[in-house]
C-alpha cells in the first residue's frame, strides 16, 4: 500500500467487522468520525488516538495539538493525555527529554494533564514516532458529530489551508524550497504558520458552539480539505457543493505547493475547522470569529446525497477532486 491513510474502501471493510454490544459505547469506529464517545455516568467521555509520523521537529507539541483538536470537534474539552514515544537507536537522552518537554509545554498551554504512556528505543525505525491518546469530556446534550450535518446546511471553513502541511514542509524540506526559488525569508514565514495562526482549532470550536447552532464540526487533517469534506459527507449520508474561488488558500501554501508541485486542496491542513450550520446562523458565527481574530469563510452547502459531491465553477459543475493519499505523503515518499 502507499504511504498515508488506509484507502477508504479498505477502512470501511475493516470497520464493518466491528461488533459492539456494550450499550455504553455512544460512538464507535466509523468512517469520518475521529473520536470514540463513551457513556460513563454523568458527562460523556471522548477518546482520540493519533500518531505523528511525518514530522521530526516539535513532534511532542504536534501530538498534543492534533489529538486535542478532535476532542474539541465534538464540543468537548480535552483533559487527559497519554503519549507513546518510539525512538531510533541513534536518539540521545537529551533529544528524548526535549520531546517530553514539548509534550509538557503543549499540555500546560491547553490545561491538559499528561497522565501516562510508554517510551522505548525501537529497532528498525529511522526517526522518532509518537502516538498520542487524548481523553476529554462533553455534556450529553452538547455532543457534536462529524455525521451531524443536515441537508441545506452552510459549510464554513476557518483560517484557510493548508497550515500544517505548509509549515511542516518548510521545516522538513527547506533545501528543496530554496532550490525551487523561495527565499529564506519566505521559507521562515511558511514555517511560522505552525505558531501563527497555529494548528489548534480549540478556540474555533469553542466560538462556534457558543455563537451558533452547530450541526457538525470536523478537523481538516490528512488528505487535506477535499478529504475532510468527503468525510463529512460520508458520515452524514449527504452530498455537498463547494463554490469555486471560495476556499481560502494561504499565500505561503500557494507558494510552497507551486515550488513542490503539490495541490493545496489535498495537503495536510490541521488548523482549519469545517463547520456546518443553518445558513441564517452564518453571519453571527463569522462575526463572533472575527471578534476573536479568527477568519471564517462560507465555502459551500450540504445537499441531498443524490446530488453527489460537486465543485461549482463559473461554467458548470465538476466532481469534487479525490486524493488517494495526502499530498504531503506523496511528496515525502517520493523524495526519500
Amino acid at each position: 500500500m502507499e504511504v498515508g491513510k488506509f484507502p477508504a474502501a479498505l477502512l470501511e471493510k475493516i470497520l464493518a467487522k466491528v461488533d459492539i454490544t456494550d450499550p455504553r459505547v455512544v460512538v464507535g469506529p466509523r468512517v469520518g468520525e475521529d473520536t470514540a464517545v463513551l457513556q460513563t455516568g454523568g458527562s460523556l467521555l471522548v477518546a482520540k488516538s493519533d500518531p505523528v509520523t511525518f514530522a521530526t521537529d516539535r513532534i511532542g507539541w504536534y501530538a498534543v495539538q492534533v489529538n486535542a483538536n478532535d476532542v474539541a470537534c465534538t464540543g468537548g474539552i480535552p483533559k487527559w493525555f497519554l503519549a507513546t514515544l518510539l525512538v531510533p537507536e541513534r536518539f540521545t537522552e537529551d533529544e528524548a527529554e526535549a520531546v517530553f518537554d514539548q509534550i509538557l509545554d503543549a499540555c500546560r498551554s491547553l490545561n491538559v494533564s499528561l497522565v501516562g504512556g510508554h517510551s522505548e528505543v525501537t529497532y528498525g525505525i529511522d526517526r522518532p514516532i509518537i502516538m498520542g491518546t487524548m481523553l476529554g469530556e462533553v455534556e450529553q446534550d452538547r455532543l457534536i458529530l462529524t455525521g451531524g450535518a443536515q441537508d441545506g446546511d452552510s459549510i464554513v471553513l476557518t483560517k484557510g489551508i493548508a497550515i500544517e502541511g505548509t509549515a511542516l514542509l518548510a521545516r522538513e524540506r527547506p533545501a528543496a524550497l530554496l532550490q525551487g526559488g523561495m527565499t529564506q525569508g519566505e521559507i521562515d514565514q511558511a514555517a511560522s504558520l505552525l505558531s501563527v495562526p497555529g494548528i489548534s482549532v480549540l478556540n474555533d470550536a469553542r466560538i462556534a458552539c457558543a455563537s451558533s447552532q452547530v450541526h457538525s464540526m470536523h478537523d481538516v487533517t490528512e488528505g487535506g480539505l477535499v478529504t475532510g469534506l468527503r468525510e463529512v459527507a460520508k458520515a452524514s449520508g449527504l452530498g455537498l457543493a463547494i463554490e469555486e474561488g471560495s476556499v481560502p488558500i494561504l499565500p505561503e501554501c500557494q507558494e510552497v505547493c507551486r515550488v513542490l508541485g503539490l495541490n493545496p486542496m489535498g495537503l495536510l491542513a490541521s488548523g482549519a475547522l469545517l463547520i456546518t450550520l443553518p445558513t441564517p446562523d452564518v453571519p453571527g458565527l463569522l462575526t463572533a470569529m472575527e471578534q476573536e481574530g479568527i477568519d471564517g469563510f462560507e465555502i459551500g452547502t450540504m445537499m441531498d446525497a443524490a446530488e453527489g459531491l460537486q465543485m461549482v465553477e463559473l461554467h458548470g459543475e465538476t466532481p469534487l477532486p479525490e486524493f488517494s493519499r495526502d499530498e504531503l505523503a506523496r511528496y515525502m515518499s517520493a523524495s526519500e
